[in-house]
């Protein structure tokens, strides 16, 4: 008897015309399209977002006389349950209990296709049946990202005319082929997200104290919102009632989190967008249109995770030509010290902690396993592993058993990050000392900006109090005291009114 459904589970970012050829041979049967990772867009492994695949594979159901349904599955992590997991997504979603009897499923992954068979499936392999195999789906669109024009004739029509209503191969060729974000969608494969984002959310109400006065109302755009904690201070102005307020991240946690918060209602502004963008990755806004910018503990992170100077004048460069005339642009985020060069002798602790070896192996350990390590040590031998870590290589001279010498920039970096043993692996990824105030004020004018007397560089005392005497001391090389450097930076930049 001929089965009634063909269950075909995948991601589904392109159809092919050869997917079209294997499924014709199924004329009276439904076919059950089961998108896997649906609640994923916009990373590598997944850059099309799941209404576009599903209007591909209604447009190719037209096309091709097929009749299909189409049901989204969200991501799971890896589970040897994955077949009865789908099954279930489909009950739920169409009400059809698919079994052996009525269901073949056509697969070509061979350990997709044996959870399948153990059920006692049979599986139609689809490319895994040809010889010589066709390209699959994935590499069609891997053609696509890498400028191959060959991916039309690969591809089904009803993909090519869906990518291109929707200009969707500049988005996919932007995704798959940015440097910065990972395969899930984030920075960093080890960073915390719910960390923070907690630690975001409580800092908010005295970030937007800080800005507030600055803020010209219109639209308002925060540029790495994270969650979204300052926009919903901003929205709760009485005076910014009439103002867009738009949020721009890029990591795929923070950005779910911020579209269910304005699905839940927190925001009372009818005029709250959120956008999943890369800054990098060229304008993010139309020319001229933005009254305020807020940028918040982001550039010490497009400096770290671009092309540090070169990757951080094309931002600014982005924002001022997004910029109104008589807009602002305002930016809080962590600074170098003045004279971040110079040579300073840095003495640490060796009795708070103990002096193990430098392990070179951290990337392979459980997050767990590399938080203990490095809370175990002291604060000298936690200097040598952050070096074998850090992503930015300095120099370091030891001077005596607890006394090292090396630039006033390296020492900040390593003092300013030692103690976030929860995201280690994330923290050493960055740097927080690349550039100073100095290097601020000629980027900003040398594009057009016009500095606000307002800007300053600060010391986050608490730090130095709590984190940074306690353990360690500056002197120079001539054993002269040093004070404590600056930490971060508060600058308002306007775009001037005549430009």
């Amino acid at each position: 008897m001929e089965s009634q459904f063909v269950l075909f589970p995948g991601r589904h970012h392109v159809l092919t015309r050869f997917q079209a050829r294997c499924l014709a041979g199924f004329p009276d049967a439904t076919i059950i399209w089961a998108v896997t990772s649906a609640n994923h867009a916009n990373t590598k492994r997944n850059p099309v977002p799941y209404h576009r695949r599903e209007a591909a594979i209604e447009r190719f159901s037209v096309l091709t006389g097929l009749r299909s349904l189409v049901v989204p599955v969200f991501d799971t992590a890896p589970t040897d349950r994955f077949a009865e997991v789908t099954l279930k997504n489909v009950t739920v979603a169409t009400g059809l209990t698919l079994t052996p009897s009525n269901t073949v499923v056509a697969c070509s992954t061979p350990a997709v296709a044996a959870l399948y068979a153990a059920l006692g499936f049979k599986v139609a392999p689809v490319e895994d049946g040809v010889s010589p195999e066709p390209e699959r789906p994935w590499d069609v669109l891997l053609r696509l990202a890498a400028g191959d024009e060959t991916w039309r004739e690969l591809a089904h029509e009803a993909t090519v005319d869906v990518f291109d209503r929707y200009r969707l191969t500049e988005t996919v060729r932007s995704v798959v082929n940015d440097p910065v974000v990972g395969d899930e969608g984030g920075l960093t494969a080890t960073r915390d997200y719910r960390t923070y984002a907690e630690a975001f959310a409580d800092a908010a109400q005295r970030k937007w104290r800080t800005v507030r006065p600055h803020v010209r109302p219109g639209r308002i755009v925060d540029i790495g919102c994270g969650a979204g904690a300052v926009l919903e201070e901003a929205d709760r102005e009485p005076a910014l009632r009439e103002s867009d307020l738009i949020g721009v991240e890029i990591a795929r946690h923070l950005y779910e989190e911020c579209v269910h918060k304005k699905a839940q209602g927190v925001f009372r502004n009818a005029n709250v967008y959120f956008y999943r963008r890369n800054v990098l990755g060229g304008a993010v806004l139309p020319p001229r249109s933005v009254d305020t910018t807020l940028t918040f503990a982001l550039t010490h992170e497009i400096w770290s995770y671009g092309s540090q100077e070169a990757s951080l004048r094309a931002f600014v460069q982005a924002i001022y030509d997004h910029t109104a005339p008589g807009g602002v642009w305002i930016n809080s985020d962590v600074c170098g010290p003045d004279g971040r060069d110079r040579r300073v002798h840095l003495t640490l602790r060796t009795d708070d902690g103990l002096p193990h070896p430098v392990r070179h192996d951290l990337a392979e350990l459980a997050s767990s396993e590399v938080t203990a390590h490095v809370a175990a040590l002291s604060t000298r031998a936690r200097l040598d592993q952050f070096a074998a870590d850090y992503k930015f290589p300095f120099t370091y001279r030891p001077v005596s058993g607890d006394t090292v010498e090396l630039t006033l920039g390296d020492a900040m970096d390593f003092l300013t990050r030692k103690d976030y043993t929860d995201n280690w692996l994330s923290e050493t990824q960055e740097q927080f000392c690349g550039f100073e105030f100095a290097d601020w004020k000629s980027l900003l004018t040398d594009v057009g900006f016009e500095l606000d007397p307002a800007s300053e560089t600060t010391r986050n005392d608490w730090i130095v109090e709590n984190r940074l005497a306690p353990v360690a001391s500056l002197r120079t090389p001539a054993s002269e005291p040093l004070d404590w450097p600056v930490t971060h930076v508060l600058f308002v930049a306007r775009r001037p009114l005549n430009t």
